[in-house]
């Protein structure tokens, strides 16, 4: 139940300040992490494998733990949860940028992990706190808004990103620390709890371990099929034990008084309808920059820094974009401003198949604008469709399936498409466009570009079929 908003005059720019602080920090630490990334597998003696299990990590972690976490801050409010994510970020980023070389980078991934629970803690609260502070009427506003951090933190965080790691990759992590602590600080000063929550809640432990263990080791038997690290057989029994706690989680989930995935949201077809498009549009995109970045640094022959900021027209447009749709979802509900920015991004998606090494770069940065702007179109009017679908006490959980469900397609993309494009250059070529960038020529580079071209074909094919189910959501308007 929301508490009386008179009591709260001003309260909605104060938690957007707070939220926007954790966005734009976990931003910037993604993209600012791609230019490092070279840096530390030379410096940390690390393998390619092992580079990639640094960005998969934390991604696996963050993924399995959002539901759970969704329930928690159902329970017990988000402003601690929230302050505790930002605590255990600064920890873990601190864990990374004392990293040693002697464990070639496997130290790095457990942190990372670290920094993984901190994000778990931070993504699934930010959505709820902003939905709670801010009237009916005006969410899609806030939403908007908080797109703002994301998008400008992935425009920095490449130059960040190399200044940074022109001193010392370190830094990309131990910058977080005072942001961190000063974050964390801000969040326990001004946060406060503008939902009444039900007393006398009890926590669903057989559904949380039944539903963790089911969807990490899902996850986890997925990329390890595309990034190889144990023997097979262990693989298939990983991918045995996910369907066996997956099915327990729905068994026991049927039966909890309490559970910890109420599946009775799914009843409101707009939740619904909103949910399964979030999921399909992140299998359709999750993976499309991080090839956009190896196609940047082979084939276009750029170097890990420019390649980065030769990808600022996609999030440019994205924070141009987002807080505009943002806003007139409030006004006009989600049903056409989300479907029409899949649409746009199915556009772009089909640009960026046919690219080849001689493209000019202004139809490169056309298609990323485009794709771009539709995904800024898309996701605050979906996420408000989702956060506004929900009773006030269902947010939490409401935001930990709308971000585990767009997190799972992402990590299904990356595991799916990486072998599609990588798995046709050899270790050595692949090795030195990683690290150096500089150009890609041969069969290597016709290898590549057929991948790549197969790969967004298909991420468009996916876009397409979330723009129907999206269209078939119901027509609503979240203005009073």
């Amino acid at each position: 139940m929301q508490k009386d908003p008179d009591n709260w005059h001003g309260y909605e720019w104060t938690a957007l300040s707070v939220t926007t602080v954790g966005a734009l920090l976990a931003s910037i630490q993604g993209s600012a992490l791609l230019i490092a990334l070279p840096d530390i597998m030379t410096q940390l003696h690390a393998g390619f494998m092992t580079i990639m299990w640094v960005i998969l990590g934390f991604m696996l972690i963050t993924t399995a733990l959002v539901p759970v976490v969704g329930r928690l801050a159902d329970m017990f409010g988000r402003k601690n949860l929230y302050n505790a994510g930002f605590a255990v970020f600064t920890l873990g980023s601190l864990l990374c940028g004392l990293s040693q070389s002697q464990f070639q980078g496997w130290d790095l991934v457990i942190y990372r992990m670290i920094q993984g629970v901190g994000g778990a803690l931070l993504f699934t609260n930010s959505a709820a706190i902003v939905t709670d502070a801010f009237r009916k009427g005006r969410v899609g506003l806030g939403l908007g808004i908080n797109t703002i951090a994301f998008s400008a933190g992935f425009l920095m965080g490449p130059v960040i990103g190399g200044i940074l790691t022109a001193v010392d990759w370190r830094w990309v992590f131990l910058i977080n620390v005072p942001l961190g602590v000063a974050g964390t600080i801000w969040g326990i000063l001004r946060l406060r709890e503008p939902v009444a929550l039900p007393s006398q809640q009890r926590f669903d432990w057989p559904g949380s371990v039944t539903f963790t263990v089911g969807l990490a080791t899902l996850l986890l038997a997925a990329s390890l099929v595309a990034f190889p690290l144990i023997d097979v057989a262990y693989v298939y029994a990983l991918f045995v034990l996910a369907v066996l706690s997956l099915a327990a989680f729905y068994v026991v989930e049927r039966k909890a008084e309490q559970p910890m995935m109420d599946f009775r949201l799914f009843q409101e077809k707009l939740f619904a309808y909103a949910c399964a498009a979030n999921a399909i549009n992140g299998l359709a995109r999750g993976a499309v920059l991080f090839v956009l970045i190896f196609f940047l640094q082979g084939p276009y022959g750029l170097d890990p820094l420019w390649a980065g900021i030769m990808m600022a027209p996609f999030g440019a447009a994205f924070m141009l974009v987002g807080p505009v749709s943002g806003y007139l979802s409030d006004k006009y509900g989600s049903r056409g401003l989300a479907t029409a920015g899949l649409l746009i991004s199915g556009i772009g998606l089909l640009g960026l198949a046919t690219v080849v090494s001689s493209t000019p770069y202004w139809q490169l940065a056309l298609y990323q604008a485009l794709m771009g702007g539709g995904s800024g179109l898309f996701a605050s009017p979906n996420t408000n469709a989702i956060m506004s679908s929900v009773v006030p006490e269902k947010r939490g959980t409401a935001a930990g399936i709308n971000y585990m469900l767009m997190s799972t397609g992402q990590m299904l993309s990356i595991a799916i498409v990486f072998p599609l494009v990588l798995s046709r250059i050899p270790e050595d070529v692949m090795f030195h466009v990683f690290l150096y960038g500089g150009g890609m020529s041969g069969a290597p580079l016709a290898a590549f570009e057929s991948g790549m071209h197969e790969a967004f074909l298909a991420s468009f094919a996916v876009t397409i079929v979330a723009a129907v189910i999206s269209a078939l959501r119901p027509a609503h308007s979240f203005a009073r």
